[in-house]
């Protein structure tokens, strides 16, 4: 298929095909011209959405990459065949770098504060990559192409003085969010019954959320609320937040199915 047949299949409304043009317009680019591309940093959602017109588009091709291995945010790099992976990922074309950001210790700074900051910058949200908290202040994943104005013009965040300095991914310092395990019990696996029991609503509630469009599976939409989820699924209602169906065991005395889900708080 060309590229506006792709579009046609695959983008949902106006908005996604813009995204999707982007993506396809950097994979061609790095496929006639043999040269390393990438995307700007995309969601969950965008990197799912995505990832299925590249599965049409140029199987095998393309790098999820957001600067350590459970990035919530990643980009598309689209690498030629003389470069290996880990070259690139080590050398001066991986457009992924990362600032330590340190403010006083009397600071209680969220990532809305750090995000708002970076953005009254001029930074758009696909210039910004993982916000990561830390005790000292931050560790923020960004374009390298945005360190010029960081370095020069990030002073504050609210108002609070920072102090940045360039480190290595190699220096980053995730931590696993909080989360809240629950072990429930379910008549069937169909998405309306296991939403209810990952955020603790009534099934009614959880089939409207299905039919009203706030849900995700592995973060494509769904409104299907009788669609069968299994283990490894990532279920996300905005407004609720997320879960995973970690184990789908066995049957309860009552013959209902039994389940572990992890819900992030």
């Amino acid at each position: 298929m060309n590229k506006r047949e792709l579009l046609d299949k695959f983008a949902r409304d106006g908005d996604h095909r813009l995204l999707l043009a982007r993506v396809l317009d950097q994979q061609q680019r790095a496929e006639q011209r043999g040269v390393p591309t990438h995307t700007g940093f995309l969601s969950p959602a965008e990197q799912a959405q995505s990832a299925d017109l590249l599965m049409a588009a140029a199987p095998r091709q393309g790098v999820l990459f957001g600067g350590y291995p459970e990035a919530e945010r990643k980009l598309w790099a689209f690498l030629p065949d003389w470069l290996e992976e880990e070259t690139w990922r080590e050398g001066e074309d991986c457009p992924v770098c990362a600032l330590q950001v340190k403010v006083h210790d009397s600071a209680n700074l969220t990532h809305r504060d750090y995000l708002g900051s970076l953005m009254g910058l001029g930074l758009t949200r696909e210039k910004i990559g993982d916000i990561l908290l830390t005790g000292e202040g931050a560790q923020v994943l960004v374009l390298r192409e945005t360190l010029p104005i960081l370095l020069s013009q990030w002073e504050k965040v609210g108002r609070y003085p920072v102090k940045l300095r360039e480190i290595p991914l190699s220096d980053l310092t995730p931590s696993q969010g909080e989360v809240k395990k629950i072990r429930a019990t379910v008549a069937t696996l169909r998405l309306d019954a296991v939403l209810a029991a990952g955020f603790s609503v009534p099934r009614s509630r959880a089939a409207d959320l299905i039919r009203g469009g706030r849900v995700m599976v592995n973060h494509r939409p769904c409104e299907k609320a009788d669609k069968i989820v299994e283990a490894g699924d990532v279920l996300t209602c905005r407004g609720l937040g997320k879960c995973v169906l970690t184990q789908v065991g066995g049957t309860s005395r009552r013959g209902r199915t039994i389940l572990e889900l992890d819900r992030y708080i």
